[in-house]
């Protein structure tokens, strides 16, 4: 676990409204379509699909925005289905998981623990990014947790 400020990047964005239990119903075929749109516009992916949550409580009647975001390198486009957008630095702390996205709620608790052991205060959002995505074999997922602080 570490620190981490993220630098700026351009990307392609899926921006929505959900719940946790709404989740699913974005899982693959967001990522799918946002490289699709990307090879169509002729823009080069620089890395891993973001899920950029805010407004995100744990509870799973929240309503809250998850941008499933694409980084990409090229002059800014304009989309029928994406926005393009700058995604700002972030302030969090960072961790990686390997292995299944179901252990991600463990994940949390042990950033949460270190969180408030250190008196960091939590800035509301936070991000997954999906280093390498195994739909076959879910224990070869990495993902890079990172929780926003202030």
């Amino acid at each position: 676990m570490n620190n981490k400020y993220t630098k700026p990047f351009t990307a392609l964005v899926f921006i929505t409204q959900t719940t946790l239990p709404q989740l699913g119903a974005h899982v693959g075929h967001v990522a799918q379509d946002l490289y699709r749109e990307a090879a169509a516009l002729n823009l080069l992916p620089t890395g891993p699909i973001h899920w950029n949550y805010v407004g995100v409580d744990g509870k799973p009647d929240t309503v809250f925005t998850l941008d499933i975001v694409l980084p990409v390198q090229g002059k800014e486009v304009t989309s029928d289905r994406f926005a393009f957008q700058t995604i700002l630095p972030f302030k969090c702390i960072s961790l990686v998981h390997a292995g299944p996205w179901e252990e991600l709620p463990q994940v949390y608790g042990k950033a949460m623990s270190f969180i408030h052991s250190q008196g960091l205060q939590l800035s509301g959002a936070n991000r997954e990014l999906y280093v390498i995505m195994d739909f076959e074999n879910v224990a070869n997922n990495v993902t890079e947790v990172q929780i926003g602080v202030l």
